[in-house]
């Protein structure tokens, strides 16, 4: 079954690291990636650049509504996801306690919906 794990961090959370940790983050994001990958579990996955960057798009009434920023005002924000596949949601569970930018967030793990 596929999962998908959003990670959710806080704006600046990150902020704090200087340019080693912050490589460090990557590298072990990226081997970890790579291990889920070897593992047969990795399907995708990607960083979100900041949410200063975001747009988000309504349609009510045959109307079209583009604002600046996220849908909602949330003490955390979607950075990024890794799309996995896993035998059951324990499993999901277990692969996303070890996404390594969780120390800094949430993980929030979604079964994907087989609309056909």
């Amino acid at each position: 079954m596929k999962y998908l794990c959003l990670v959710y961090l806080e704006p600046g959370a990150l902020a704090g690291l200087n340019a080693e940790q912050q490589a460090d983050l990557d590298r072990a994001s990226l081997a970890y990636d790579a291990e889920l990958e070897r593992r047969g579990h990795f399907i995708a996955a990607s960083a979100l650049q900041d949410v200063s960057s975001a747009s988000t798009i309504r349609r009510r009434g045959g109307r079209t509504l583009v604002v600046d920023g996220p849908f909602a005002e949330t003490k955390e924000v979607l950075a990024g996801f890794i799309f996995i596949e896993a035998r059951d949601k324990a499993e999901a569970i277990e692969i996303a306690s070890h996404v390594p930018v969780g120390q800094f967030g949430s993980i929030e793990v979604r079964p994907d919906l087989d609309i056909g």
